[in-house]
């Protein structure tokens, strides 16, 4: 199994288990929706969601992603995997709380590191 992860809010992945899909704010504005690996996962949570509270980390079999994901290159000469479409639900097996240290930056999980 391949494993990628998405950090969302809480409420935002609460809704996508009621609909039955996920739909990130990037899939209107960039067409798709944004993920990392395990070793991307701390260097994105602490430039795009330093000092945020209330998140969420999907772990993602992307066996199971129903769209294409694609691995694309970012602005900082990396590939990073997007999802083109909405997330089928059931292609995410774990969700963790994910929430920063008193300093606001996040650190590696250890259910990640469990992965490994």
């Amino acid at each position: 199994m391949s494993t990628i992860f998405h950090i969302t809010q809480a409420e935002q992945w609460e809704q996508a288990e009621v609909m039955g899909s996920y739909r990130a704010d990037s899939l209107d504005t960039e067409r798709f929706i944004h993920c990392s690996e395990a070793r991307q996962l701390v260097k994105v949570a602490n430039r795009f969601f330093r000092n945020q509270k209330g998140l969420v980390l999907l772990f993602i079999d992307t066996q199971k992603v129903q769209p294409e994901v694609r691995y694309e290159e970012a602005e900082i000469g990396e590939l990073f995997p997007h999802i083109y479409g909405e997330l089928n639900i059931d292609a995410v097996f774990q969700v963790i709380d994910f929430e920063p240290g008193e300093d606001g930056l996040f650190e590696l999980p250890q259910e990640v590191v469990d992965l490994g």
